[in-house]
C-alpha cells in the first residue's frame, strides 16, 4: 500500500546549495551524492576524461570552464529520507536562475571558503534566501588548506548576515595542522586523514584514544576553543533555525570527503520537510498543504536540449501536494490546457528515469513542446494559482543579429525558446526589426551565443544597443497609451506582449517617472 501524501512529504528534504564561485560547491554536491549512494566516484570538475566530468555540470560551456551556469536537480534516497538537491549556478551573472531555483527549495546549504569567508556573491545569494525566509545551513569548506581563525569566520556570519552562528562541530587547526573536528553535541573527536579510505572512526574526546591524533598542546587548544565557542555562541535551537535567525555551522573539506556525512546527517535531522504554500483559488487567498489530496505544483525552470540528440524541452515541476502518479492529467491554470503526464522524470543531473510516483517536495521533469513556461501553476482542477516567479529588469541590453540573414526566422524562434527558459529576456521594439536581449551579466551572452550555435546552428553577433535600462509599464490603459504615443521609439514588447520602456539612462527613467505619475515603471514582473 502506498503511504499517505502527508507521510511521504514528511520524508522529503528539498535543498539548494549556494556559494561564491570557487568555494567548492560543485565538489560538495558530488560528495553529497557519493554519501547518498547516488554515484560511485566523484569526478573532478576539470578532469580530462569526458567520462569523469562533474555529474551536475552537463552543459558544454560548464565543462570547459569548470563552473556551474545552469541549475540541476538531483534526487537520492539516504537513511530513510528522500533528498532533492537543487544545484544552483555558482556564477553571479545567473542570479535570476538561482532565485527561481530557490523558490523550489525548503532549505539552503551556504558553502564558505575557510580562507575567504563571506564573498560578494555569497552575500547576494544570501539576500535572496532572506527574501524567501529560507533556513540556511553553513558548511565551512577547505579546512585542509590555510584558513581564517574560526572565531573570525563566525563573527563575519553574525555581522554580515545578521544570523546567529551555532557551530555543531569545532575544528582542530587548519591547513597542514588540520587534525579533524570535535562533535560538540556528543563530545566525539572525528580524526582527519587526507585519504578517506584510511580515515579512522570517531573516538570519545575525553578518552586516551585521542592522543593518537592530537598532541597535548593541540588537545588543550581544541578544548579551550570548544569551551570558548560554547560559552560565546547561542546553543543551536532548531526553531530559531527554521525561522531563519540561526545557522548550524559545519566544518570540513568536500574534496577530501571530510565533514560531508555529518552535513547530510544534519540536513536530514534539521532541514524542514515541505511546508504549506500560499496560493489563490478562484481569486481567493488559500494555502496548499503537502498532505492535501489534490496534486498541485509550479514550474520553476524550463530547460531545453538536456539531450542534444533530441530536441527536448523539459519543465521542472516542484510538487506542493498530493500523490502524483505517472499518466495523471494536470491542468495549466493560466491557459486551461490539460496535460497527460505520461513520461515524468526524476533527475540525476543529465541522467533521468521515469517517475512512477512523486510527492510534495519532489521535483519531476515534464517533457513538453512549449506548452509549459516558468511560473506556470499546475493542478488536477486547474483552478489553483501560486505566486508567479519574478523577472528582474536586465542590467545589460544588447542588439542581436544572425550573420546569415536567411536564418532570421530561426533566430526569432530560438530567442523565444531561450527567453521561455529564463536564460535571457527578449524585447521586440515597436519600431525596427532588431531583437533586444537583456541579461544580468556578460557571461549570459556567452552562454546564449554558445547555445544558439550548438543547439540551433545559428552564428550570432551581439552589438551595443542605444538603451541602458528596461522597465515594465503598468497603469490605466489610457495613461499607458498616452505614454506610448509620446515615446514610440523607445517602446517594446516582451515575450508575453507586455509593454516595456527602453530608456537610454537611469536619469531618463527618473525624468519620465516625474512626468507621468499615473504610469508605474516596474523593475520586476511576475512570470505566469
Amino acid at each position: 500500500m502506498p503511504s499517505s501524501p502527508a507521510a511521504e512529504a514528511a520524508r522529503r528534504r528539498t535543498f539548494a546549495i549556494i556559494s561564491h564561485p570557487d568555494a567548492g560547491k560543485t565538489t560538495l554536491t558530488e560528495h553529497l551524492l557519493l554519501t547518498g549512494g547516488a554515484i560511485r566516484a566523484a569526478g573532478a570538475v576539470r578532469a580530462r576524461g569526458e567520462q569523469r566530468r562533474t555529474t551536475s555540470d552537463w552543459m558544454k560551456i560548464e565543462r570547459e570552464r569548470g563552473i556551474s551556469v545552469s541549475a540541476s536537480v538531483m534526487t537520492f534516497d539516504h537513511d530513510g529520507l528522500m533528498f532533492n538537491l537543487l544545484d544552483t549556478p555558482g556564477h553571479e551573472d545567473f542570479s535570476e536562475d538561482t532565485y527561481r531555483t530557490l523558490t523550489a527549495a525548503d532549505a539552503a546549504v551556504m558553502v564558505l571558503d575557510a580562507a575567504k569567508g563571506i564573498e560578494p556573491q555569497t552575500l547576494k545569494l544570501f539576500e535572496v534566501c532572506r527574501l524567501r525566509d529560507i533556513p540556511i545551513v553553513t558548511f565551512i569548506n577547505k579546512m585542509d588548506r590555510e584558513a581564517q581563525d574560526p572565531f573570525a569566520l563566525l563573527d563575519e556570519i553574525g555581522s554580515k548576515l545578521a544570523l546567529d552562528p551555532a557551530p555543531l562541530y569545532w575544528p582542530a587547526g587548519s591547513g597542514n595542522r588540520f587534525k579533524g573536528v570535535l562533535d560538540l553535541r556528543r563530545q566525539r573527536f572525528l580524526p582527519f586523514h587526507r585519504n578517506p579510505a584510511e580515515r579512522p572512526g570517531p573516538v570519545a574526546f575525553n578518552s586516551n584514544a585521542v592522543v593518537q591524533f592530537l598532541d597535548p598542546d593541540e588537545q588543550g587548544e581544541l578544548e579551550e576553543g570548544a569551551m570558548l565557542v560554547t560559552e560565546a555562541s547561542k546553543p543551536f535551537d532548531p526553531e530559531s533555525f527554521l525561522e531563519g535567525h540561526m545557522t548550524p555551522v559545519f566544518f570540513g573539506s568536500a574534496l577530501r570527503h571530510f565533514g560531508v556525512d555529518e552535513l547530510l546527517e544534519g540536513l536530514g535531522a534539521y532541514a524542514p520537510p515541505p511546508k504549506p504554500v500560499a496560493a489563490r483559488r478562484a481569486g481567493q487567498a488559500t494555502h496548499v498543504a503537502p498532505g492535501d489530496p489534490e496534486v498541485t505544483g509550479f514550474v520553476f525552470k524550463v530547460q531545453a536540449n538536456i539531450d542534444p540528440g533530441h530536441r527536448d524541452r523539459i519543465a521542472f515541476l516542484r510538487l506542493t501536494s498530493g500523490r502524483f502518479t505517472r499518466g495523471m492529467k494536470l491542468k495549466v491554470e493560466n491557459t486551461h490546457r490539460q496535460l497527460s503526464v505520461n513520461s515524468p522524470m526524476l533527475f540525476f543531473a543529465a541522467d533521468r528515469e521515469l517517475a512512477e510516483e512523486a510527492y510534495a517536495g519532489d521535483v519531476i521533469g515534464i517533457p513538453n513542446h512549449g506548452i509549459l513556461r516558468v511560473g506556470d501553476s499546475l493542478s488536477e482542477t486547474g483552478t489553483l494559482r501560486f505566486a508567479g516567479l519574478p523577472n528582474f529588469a536586465p542590467e545589460i541590453l544588447r542588439r542581436v543579429r544572425v550573420t546569415d540573414p536567411l536564418k532570421a526566422k530561426h533566430l526569432k524562434r530560438a530567442l523565444e525558446g531561450l527567453a521561455e527558459e529564463g536564460v535571457t529576456q527578449l524585447f521586440r521594439p515597436e519600431i525596427g526589426a532588431d531583437f533586444i536581449v537583456g541579461a544580468v551579466g556578460q557571461l549570459q551572452f556567452e552562454v546564449m551565443a554558445d547555445r544558439l550555435e550548438t543547439e540551433y546552428g545559428l552564428d550570432v553577433v551581439f552589438e551595443s544597443a542605444p538603451y541602458a535600462e528596461a522597465r515594465w509599464l503598468t497603469g490605466a490603459r489610457a495613461d499607458l497609451e498616452d505614454f506610448a504615443g509620446k515615446h514610440r521609439m523607445a517602446m517594446a514588447a516582451d515575450i508575453d506582449a507586455a509593454p516595456v520602456f527602453l530608456a537610454k539612462s537611469a536619469w531618463e527613467i527618473g525624468y519620465v517617472t516625474e512626468r507621468f505619475p499615473n504610469v508605474t515603471f516596474e523593475r520586476t514582473k511576475e512570470r505566469a
